[in-house]
């Protein structure tokens, strides 16, 4: 026996995968391993609907809050500054700004702008609103990842379903608390906004109604803490969350969780310039709609960065901070459909999976032993390298195994061993002939390989489109079957190769053919 690269190549591979599955199979506490799939562990399913008309309502109304700010900034009175369903409506009040304004708001993609003299008429096209409601759709499902993510699930699912609906799954999810925090974490717009309390008629807010407020354009919200408490607040925010730039959990001086929260530049320098013009009135501190708290600003702040304090839990500050950092959701979403998979089906799926894997896996085997005698063990040994390089290669990426991706390991068996198949045959059909063991061993498989790559590098493609194009379960088989076809070139080509190769000697002593290959001929 002769040791040879390929061989080398083999038995580094195979070392790689016992190392590195070795966690996943047994369970071990250190070590990457396979998270398994919400038809494995069960967990929660969830569709969700997406209200994108809404979003269309809060984009005007940051239109307006960066009117607001421009004209504060530059000095331009308006009037009647208001935000509703459709537009945003103001009168400039010295013509001599007109140009200013304009300059401002072209600036503004997609806004369509109606002038009649001093008075403004800001809108969306049909065109402008179809894109701002796909752009939420989109906007909605890369911030619940975001969020899912934080909350330290393994492998969620968050995935468009049909044209305006998201499909979320959460394995792992068992106890109703568990889900409880995943659904607010997910529903929960985390719509930041400073808000400008009208201190002239704040007096008045219990004896005034909606509409009259609206005369006043302001808006009357309730406490988060107290509903009883109401607030009349300025209804053109002072700035919005989307100017967010981090937020995490601190702690006050009574050891009470608050949230710690930082603009950007521009945010920092709009929130400057209001506190310095508003020293002694009061802010109110808005979250999805209600009153966080509503300080007096004693001087200007500068550098950006706020509180948010509230009746707080650790683990509701630490969510409420993952909400805010992930991003606002432009649209509230509702809840469609909802499915919980409980662990015990889980447990049946593995059970009927291991049992057609092991089952599959002793035919194959038995098969091979059978027909190929020595060449059919060379096979045996390779495939199950196979097996180990797949979960090895699974556990170091994090992978996630649902049922399919179990399938397509159990599909991957019948693949693994196709190979080594063709090359047996290639060179039994060789050593009919009558040729000499080595020049049947390598002209078996060079004979071989051109069959192997092409059906191998066509069910890569298969492969990689589901995974382009599918989701969820689709994405699991895909992945499974992509790295059990790459697992097998190297063992069933190159390590198989190897083996013969540093076997040959002991094979020529020999000449037993049928012993090594399964096959019978006259000498």
């Amino acid at each position: 026996m002769k040791l040879n690269f390929r061989i080398i190549i083999f038995a580094l591979a195979m070392v790689f995968g016992l190392f590195f599955s070795a966690p996943s199979l047994l369970q071990l506490d250190k070590g990457a391993k396979i998270n398994l799939g919400l038809d494995l562990q069960g967990g929660l399913h969830m569709l969700l609907g997406v209200k994108t008309e809404e979003a269309v309502v809060t984009k005007l109304k940051s239109v307006a809050s960066s009117v607001k700010h421009f004209s504060n900034r530059e000095e331009i009175l308006l009037d009647e500054l208001s935000a509703n369903a459709d537009n945003v409506s103001f009168s400039v009040l010295d013509s001599d700004d007109i140009p200013a304004v304009d300059k401002m708001l072209k600036d503004i993609k997609d806004l369509t702008v109606t002038k009649d003299g001093e008075a403004y008429r800001l809108s969306y096209s049909k065109e402008a609103v179809k894109k701002i409601q796909a752009q939420a759709i989109e906007q909605a499902i890369e911030t619940i990842r975001n969020r899912l993510d934080q909350f330290g699930l393994a492998e969620p699912t968050v995935a468009r379903q049909g044209e305006d609906k998201i499909l979320v799954e959460l394995p792992g999810i068992k106890t109703a608390e568990d889900e409880k925090r995943a659904r607010e974490l997910i529903s929960r717009a985390a719509k930041l906004e400073l808000m400008a309390i009208d201190e002239d008629r704040a007096m008045r807010v219990y004896q005034m109604s909606a509409s009259e407020a609206a005369e006043y354009g302001d808006v009357i919200l309730e406490d988060a803490q107290r509903p009883e408490v109401k607030y009349l607040v300025r209804e053109i925010p002072i700035l919005d969350g989307g100017m967010l730039t981090n937020a995490s959990v601190g702690f006050n001086k009574n050891n009470k969780p608050l949230i710690n929260f930082s603009l950007d530049s521009e945010g920092a320098q709009i929130f400057g310039d209001f506190t310095g013009k508003n020293v002694g009135k009061r802010l109110a501190v808005v979250l999805d709609g209600k009153v966080m708290s509503d300080p007096v600003i004693n001087e200007r702040i500068g550098g950006g960065s706020g509180q948010i304090s509230g009746n707080y839990t650790v683990a509701s500050a630490n969510d409420l901070a993952i909400a805010l950092r992930s991003g606002a959701l432009l649209a509230p979403i509702f809840l469609m459909e909802k499915r919980s998979v409980g662990p015990s089906l889980g447990a049946d799926s593995i059970r009927a999976s291991m049992i057609a894997l092991i089952g599959g896996f002793a035919l194959v085997i038995l098969f091979m032993l059978v027909y190929y005698r020595m060449a059919g063990v060379i096979a045996n040994v390779a495939l199950v390298v196979n097996l180990f390089l797949i979960l090895a290669v699974m556990a170091l990426f994090g992978a996630t195994l649902t049922l399919p991706g179990m399938a397509g390991i159990v599909l991957t068996v019948g693949m693994a061993v196709d190979a080594n198949v063709i090359i047996s045959e290639r060179i039994r059909e060789l050593l009919y002939q009558g040729v000499s063991i080595h020049k049947a061993i390598e002209e078996g498989y060079d004979n071989a390989m051109r069959a192997i790559l092409d059906a191998n590098i066509t069910t890569l493609i298969a492969a990689v489109v589901l995974y382009a194009y599918g989701s969820g379960s689709v994405k699991g088989f895909a992945i499974t079957i992509s790295i059990g076809i790459l697992a097998s070139m190297l063992t069933a080509i190159l390590g198989t190769h190897g083996i013969y190769e540093m076997l040959e000697p002991k094979i020529q002593k020999s000449k037993n053919i049928t012993f090594w290959f399964g096959i019978k001929k006259e000498a």
